[in-house]
């Protein structure tokens, strides 16, 4: 069977792989994304709930930052000096999942008041709402891609099965 790096990464060295690739990405994510909903509908600066989503947040930016450093060096480099991507299907599963970084790093930073501490609480608001729902394209962009078959995009069969992903 053909898969793409980004699921090959997952079903390797169960369950570590998907408890740390997906598992705990994904949980600190829907967390914010779940905590932003009544943080947004209440318009709370203050709280449980608030503490909760910023903790998630800050969280996640920087364990995905280190996933994102970690898979750069230790796959897409290597993957790209050897040509053994497995066609588009394969680089924009991989290419989403990193792309990830941009919105969970942007999160971390808004709620250490490293980016845009002068803002106004509604400014704030709306970064942090835009950048949940853009980890949120991209990640689900990441998920269908990564579970075409990379064939199906004229991708060639995989030609180093014995390759494995960190």
């Amino acid at each position: 069977m053909n898969m793409t790096h980004y699921m090959q990464l997952l079903a390797e060295r169960q369950p570590w792989n998907l408890l740390l690739f997906m598992a705990v990405p994904v949980i600190l994510a829907e967390t914010v994304a779940i905590t932003e909903l009544f943080v947004l509908f209440r318009r709370a600066r203050t709280g449980a709930l608030v503490m909760l989503n910023r903790g998630a947040s800050v969280l996640g930016g920087l364990y995905f930052a280190g996933v994102f450093v970690y898979l750069m060096t230790t796959a897409v480099v290597p993957l790209t000096a050897g040509g053994q991507w497995r066609g588009p299907a394969d680089v924009i599963a991989v290419g989403a999942y990193l792309a990830g970084v941009v919105p969970l790093v942007g999160l971390a930073l808004l709620d250490l008041r490293l980016v845009g501490r002068a803002w106004s609480d509604e400014r704030r608001m709306r970064w942090h709402a835009a950048c949940v729902a853009v980890f949120l394209v991209v990640a689900h962009v990441a998920m269908i891609f990564g579970m075409l078959d990379p064939t199906l995009l004229g991708g060639g069969a995989d030609p180093h099965a014995g390759h494995t992903m960190p």
